[in-house]
């Protein structure tokens, strides 16, 4: 079975704490070049790794990570 590809919002995460890729990496416990890989959509976490990086941010996993493209935060936070 072919892995599909998941989409993500970790960078725009990122950006938002203040956090750079090493640091990022340093609290998920994974080389800083794995966020970058994360970031660019070239690799899938696994599952473990979907859940630290949803830790750190404090969201459900499901708002970093989709199968889908996901849509933009601003127009999730404006749809009503």
């Amino acid at each position: 079975m072919e892995s599909r590809k998941i989409y993500n919002r970790i960078a725009i995460l990122r950006k938002e704490k203040s956090l750079t890729r090493n640091e990022l990496a340093d609290k998920v416990g994974v080389n800083f070049q794995t966020i970058g890989y994360l970031e660019r959509e070239e690799y899938n976490p696994s599952l473990d790794l979907a859940f630290r990086i949803s830790e750190v941010f404090e969201l459900p996993v499901d708002l970093i990570f989709s199968t889908e493209p996901l849509t933009p935060l601003s127009q999730l936070l404006t749809k009503k």
